[in-house]
């Protein structure tokens, strides 16, 4: 019992690292409700260049148009009754604010960079006149903003800056990332069931269902890891392992060792997660059967997951593999050799790890 309620824990932090999950479970009671009922966004942007305050106005259009998407309504003036402030700060030349205190999201591509001093817009939002943790942050593909003007032949680098920002917004996928921040599903469920919505932002989506552990998202997830598009299935794989729900097993164990080739590696990762969670080592023999296999990126997840949930039964498996590739190096040529490696390697010392604790 003891060995099974600390693998429990070990799975739990496996399934925690998202941070909008985090700042939620830190929230109050009061705070999630206001969250989850949030419908009119009073839209706040702030466009500076070198010189100072420019017109705003392309980037309020774009940021209102794009909150509609999501079916809330956006509010442009303070005056009027709203239930959260969205902040956008867009500057010609970046100044530092400050990353979120999450030190997770420092680790994301959209997280605020100190480094960055190019074309930028910050994005935040304050409940009750708070400024909360969520910050996100979007940038040029240039830092000069003068140099890529006099490139382009754009004219006045503000402007073409501005414009370049403008883009953006239109392209970053912030309404979605804000309403799984404030746990609002259905939202994000009515954009995914509207056969309009392009499949990438579907994938998107259902990253963000696993992310919110949402439990409602399941029939959705299992219908897309037995559909026709491959991604959304890979996607529906991770997210099923994240959410963690103990009768998923049958169906990852399934699509791990009868599924679609490209599928199974997604479904060994997913597996090693809920397993983990639920110190439910029903899943061992069915990995170390699909260790076997030839297909290096399969047999990779299987390893770590093993580490997952630590079992004598699978030392002597990863020991053989182990040896195989003890002639495998950091620089090695095959880089996916290099990354079994790694994983045999520290599988089969949490193994050894866990044995000698009991």
């Amino acid at each position: 019992m003891r060995r099974i309620v600390t693998l429990m824990t070990v799975g739990t932090l496996f399934l925690s690292g998202d941070a909008s999950w985090a700042r939620r479970d830190s929230f109050t009671v009061e705070q999630k409700t206001q969250m989850e009922r949030i419908d009119k966004v009073l839209v706040d942007v702030l466009a500076l260049s070198d010189k100072g305050p420019v017109d705003a106005g392309p980037l309020v259009e774009v940021v209102a148009r794009r909150l509609k998407e999501f079916n809330y309504t956006p509010v442009t003036d303070p005056a009027q009754p709203h239930d959260v402030e969205l902040k956008i700060k867009c500057e010609q030349r970046k100044t530092w604010e400050g990353s979120t205190t999450m030190g997770s999201d420092a680790d994301l591509p959209d997280s605020p960079s100190r480094v960055w001093k190019g074309p930028a817009c910050q994005l935040a939002y304050a409940l009750n006149g708070k400024k909360m943790a969520w910050r996100k942050e979007v940038r040029t593909e240039f830092d000069d903003s003068q140099a890529a003007a006099i490139l382009a032949k754009a004219g006045d680098p503000t402007t073409y800056a501005m414009a370049k920002l403008k883009t953006r917004l239109e392209d970053y996928d912030f309404p979605a990332l804000i309403t799984a921040e404030w746990g609002q599903e259905t939202r994000l469920f009515r954009l995914y069931d509207d056969p309009k919505t392009p499949v990438m932002r579907k994938v998107k989506l259902v990253s963000l269902f696993g992310e919110l552990f949402s439990v409602k998202a399941i029939p959705r997830l299992l219908a897309g890891l037995n559909g026709t598009n491959r991604d959304i299935a890979k996607a529906s794989a991770l997210a099923l392992g994240n959410i963690g729900q103990k009768d998923t097993i049958p169906t990852l164990i399934k699509t791990m060792t009868t599924g679609a080739p490209e599928l199974r590696p997604s479904a060994a990762k997913a597996l090693g997660i809920v397993g983990a969670l639920h110190g439910d080592f029903t899943i061992v023999d069915p990995l170390l059967a699909t260790l076997a296999t030839d297909d290096v990126a399969v047999k990779t997840e299987v390893a770590w997951a093993l580490g997952k949930l630590p079992d004598m039964r699978a030392y002597e498996p990863l020991f053989t593999l182990q040896k195989s590739l003890y002639r495998i190096h950091e620089n090695d040529a095959d880089p996916s050799l290099v990354k079994l490696k790694e994983a045999v390697n520290w599988s089969i010392k949490q193994i050894d790890t866990w044995e000698h604790v009991q």
